[in-house]
């Protein structure tokens, strides 16, 4: 009898360690790639729950935003805008890198190609995030370009060879937009950021250049932001609320579907992500285990 109680502890102990052992191997690394220092933060409030999870999330720029203001730019606008983003980046807990592309003058090279295969292989990407093609700003369309001309030439060993190949290819998953041409946009899953909204906020209040200065002064705007800090960052949440209230309305069937009705009826906030369909399809299959808080 001792000796088959002692068996059955020593198999409850390597049950655990095992469960120990892959719960270390499920940690995550999400990279969200945008074109500019406070693109990114439109996934955050999604990186925001893979980070209270205790999963890994890196924010990268792929321009140094040395253009994107109304009355100053080059270095003087690059390091202002370096310190916002590394602000943005804390409040999350996470790195925040900006590559030294001119903003406004991305262009899919060779060089950007090799820069971008090397960010996802060092972190290991498990999921890539980044724009759609069809956009509005070049360096927006550029990026995607970017980030899809990696996603094959990561598993190929031959290529950027000094790094680590990846032996599995990441999900590549594009951010919502309203554009239709010359498709609009499909989400695959469909994300509540109800707890998580205020904080994704307080990201891109970090960045003042471009929330209370460039973007309203180049939308017209800019009588209107309050002089307040406190004033001038419910202003600018009020349109950020709307827009993820917007896309959680839009896409509600798909959240009833992945969260069940009742929970899925009752998210009043949320981010849409659609597969690119390059690298690891994202299905139902392995949503549950990708995105472990929709549910």
């Amino acid at each position: 009898m001792v000796m088959k109680k002692f068996g059955y502890i020593f198999v409850l102990l390597a049950l655990t360690c095992k469960v120990l052992i892959a719960g270390d191997t499920v940690k995550l690394h999400i990279l969200i790639i945008g074109a500019h220092p406070d693109d990114a933060e439109d996934a955050c409030g999604t990186a925001a729950l893979f980070v209270a999870a205790g999963h890994q999330v890196k924010l990268v720029s792929v321009t140094n935003g040395d253009a994107g203001h109304q009355t100053m730019g080059g270095g003087e606008l690059m390091r202002r805008r370096a310190g916002e983003a590394k602000r943005s980046g804390e409040i999350l807990g996470v790195e925040y890198q900006i590559l030294d592309n001119h903003d406004g003058e991305l262009l899919p090279t060779l060089e950007n190609r090799r820069k971008i295969i090397r960010l996802i292989r060092e972190f290991n990407s498990d999921i890539v995030i980044c724009p759609r093609l069809n956009d509005y700003h070049p360096d927006h369309r550029n990026t995607a370009q970017l980030v899809l001309d990696a996603a094959y030439m990561v598993t190929v060993p031959n290529i950027c060879p000094e790094t680590p190949v990846l032996r599995k290819n990441p999900v590549f998953l594009f951010t919502s937009d309203s554009f239709t041409k010359p498709i609009p946009f499909k989400p695959d899953v469909v994300v509540g950021i109800d707890e998580t909204i205020e904080k994704k906020i307080d990201m891109y209040d970090c960045h003042e250049s471009q929330m209370y200065e460039w973007l309203p002064w180049n939308m017209g705007i800019i009588d209107q932001v309050p002089k307040g800090k406190v004033e001038r960052r419910e202003w600018m949440a009020k349109f950020r609320r709307e827009e993820a209230s917007q896309i959680a309305n839009n896409f509600r069937e798909k959240l009833i579907d992945l969260y069940g009705k009742d929970k899925g009826l009752k998210i009043k906030y949320a981010e849409a992500f659609e597969d690119s369909e390059y690298g690891t399809r994202l299905d139902k299959e392995n949503i549950p285990s990708l995105f472990p808080f929709v549910h």
